[in-house]
């Protein structure tokens, strides 16, 4: 049997406190029956790892809410095992994968296999970039709270699909103004009855889009927090401010050698760096002083980010082949408030919708 080894979670594994495994229970039994309608009437496997002290947390958890699924312990079986197992599920059925870091399987793109045979699934990837009080908080982002993630979501989707434009105001003097009407907002709030693929990445709280003429955005923005090139959290001593053009940075204010570096790497490959994903996270576990270190993970943070790079395949641009941009990097912009068209959506740290 060949067994697949990846590399571990540098971070000593410390096991979690038995009240955070029990609070992550909670969590995810709620989000199982309430954002996937699961019920013993279908079938659920969990792949896990034990190599962090999140791994192994959320393990036991899933084992608290779901005591009659299959358990697999990704590090003793084969990739061909793993998929056999899951090859078994009929659609409707759920998958857990509780990833340290994220499982590889050859020539398996484990998710979009899963998706194609409508299985339900819920990922916990990268979870060995959050150890200790990190994992705490990690726990913490995925209370499930129905009526706040669907009724601002949903909210905030209108007013998106509906507004002639829309302002960042950074503080300061740096207004970012988007002088477009946006793209269909797209919704990940936990609600996927209406959607094609149920499920993704958690924990979860977001609605996205970007402006229709990307050429129509200019101003400046101040972030607060950047991804940088290991797709960490990086968080600059103070704000770093972005001038924007017609859509691309032009020029960057009070900036670090790690931002000079990712901005470097934009230009190198791409000549300019557009703005284009406009994001408002909705998870209330993750604010400007409340952070984690993956990217991937706080890109929910309640507030707003842009990204830096021409690859956002959701939408499609007559000028943006598919699959030609290379890259995609979150930027968290300070947030004194948001307007979209004449109406006021964020202030003081909240979502007033």
């Amino acid at each position: 049997m060949t067994i697949l080894n990846l590399n571990c979670s540098e971070n000593p594994i410390v096991n979690l406190p038995a009240s955070a495994v029990a609070e992550a229970a909670g969590h995810v039994k709620q989000i199982v029956q309430t954002c996937f309608s699961h019920s013993s009437q279908h079938k659920a496997v969990v792949v896990y790892d034990l190599r962090s002290d999140l791994a192994i947390a959320l393990t036991d958890a899933y084992r608290q809410a779901l005591p009659e699924a299959e358990f697999i312990h990704f590090d003793t079986h084969s990739a061909e095992q793993v998929m056999a197992c899951l090859n078994a599920l009929a659609a409707g059925d759920l998958v857990v994968l509780v990833q340290t870091t994220n499982f590889r399987m050859d020539a398996y793109r484990v998710r979009v296999e899963l998706f194609k045979r409508d299985l339900k699934v819920i990922e916990h990837p990268h979870l060995g970039r959050m150890p200790a009080e990190q994992a705490l908080i990690y726990i913490d982002s995925l209370a499930y709270d129905a009526q706040y993630y669907r009724g601002v979501g949903r909210g905030l989707k209108q007013l998106i699909d509906q507004a002639p434009f829309a302002v960042i105001d950074s503080g300061e003097g740096a207004e970012l103004v988007y002088a477009s009407p946006f793209e269909d907002a797209k919704l990940n709030i936990g609600d996927y009855t209406d959607m094609k693929n149920w499920g993704g990445q958690f924990p979860i709280g977001e609605v996205f889009t970007e402006a229709k003429d990307l050429a129509a955005v200019s101003g400046k923005v101040r972030i607060f927090v950047f991804g940088d090139t290991s797709f960490s959290v990086n968080k600059p001593e103070r704000p770093i401010t972005l001038v924007v053009e017609r859509g691309q940075v032009v020029e960057v204010l009070d900036s670090t050698p790690e931002f000079d570096e990712v901005i470097a790497k934009i230009k190198h490959d791409e000549q300019v760096v557009w703005v284009r994903e406009l994001g408002f996270g909705l998870n209330r576990s993750f604010n400007r002083e409340r952070t984690v270190s993956d990217i991937g993970t706080y890109e929910r943070m309640c507030g707003v980010h842009l990204s830096l790079g021409a690859k956002h395949g959701i939408y499609g641009k007559p000028n943006f082949k598919r699959g030609d941009g290379k890259y995609h990097v979150d930027v968290f912009a300070v947030t004194e408030s948001v307007r979209l068209g004449e109406q006021i959506v964020f202030k003081d740290g909240a979502w007033v919708v």
